[in-house]
């Protein structure tokens, strides 16, 4: 039985909505949820192993209170750990903590992103489109900007982003690695590596004021600054 959960003190909750399972192909205890949730034990799940996004964009974290491992979640559906996680530096099988990204569901700049209805896809769908390049929707986060820059404290060279890059390298980023970033608007989740792979990092207007001075404020796992690829939410 579904047990919804909510968690007034972020609002806009109806924008949201996530069921969350503790056995794989949604099977076992679930909860859904239309805010955030900084532990799932205190909600009485001991871990989750597959997930269904029906509105909004979420992250899961590895650990409770929004700590270690992040997991980019967008709406579809997926039936197992390795649907969410990515091809991460090492395994792990925990998502203990999760929340939305307010951010990816507003618009900028005259407002001129579009809400419109698209076919509902599982979440390695999704993620199998971003891999060959043609999975971006511009209706959706047109808006979404941000800049990278070569050196820590927003110094060195600098170069604005406004859509998909599987490669950084590809587009004229020649390091394989980022200092620091200034998101303008909208939300990111950058990789590791090209092709949308490796660790995943969160970036958001909302969060530092949209300053990621350094790269050890791009979250508590992060132990180095390589960003290859990177690309705008979904929403």
């Amino acid at each position: 039985m579904t047990i919804p959960m909510s968690f007034p003190s972020m609002g806009t909750a109806p924008f949201f909505k996530v069921t969350v399972f503790e056995q794989e192909h949604f099977q076992g205890k679930n909860m859904e949820f239309t805010s955030e949730c900084s532990n799932i034990n205190d909600c009485g799940l001991d871990n989750i192993r597959s997930i269904r996004v029906e509105s909004g964009a979420w992250v899961g974290f590895e650990h409770h209170s929004f700590q270690g491992q992040q997991f980019i979640l967008e709406r579809g559906e997926y039936p197992s750990w390795d649907a969410f996680s990515g091809s991460l530096s090492y395994h792990t099988e925990r998502l203990m903590s999760l929340r939305p990204i307010y951010c990816a569901v507003s618009t900028c700049g005259g407002g001129q992103g579009r809400n419109e209805p698209e076919e509902e896809m599982s979440g390695s769908e999704r993620a199998g489109e971003r891999a060959n390049g043609d999975g971006s929707d511009d209706r959706s986060h047109q808006s979404s900007r941000m800049k990278i820059f070569e050196r820590e404290n927003f110094q060195g060279r600098s170069t604005e982003l406004g859509d998909d890059f599987p490669s950084l390298q590809a587009m004229g980023w020649l390091m394989p690695e980022v200092g620091s970033m200034h998101v303008q608007c909208g939300a990111f989740v950058c990789y590791e590596y090209p092709g949308y792979r490796g660790q995943q990092y969160i970036m958001e207007c909302e969060k530092h004021s949209g300053d990621y001075q350094h790269w050890r404020n791009w979250g508590s796992h992060c132990q180095t600054p390589k960003i290859q690829s990177i690309r705008r939410i979904r929403h």
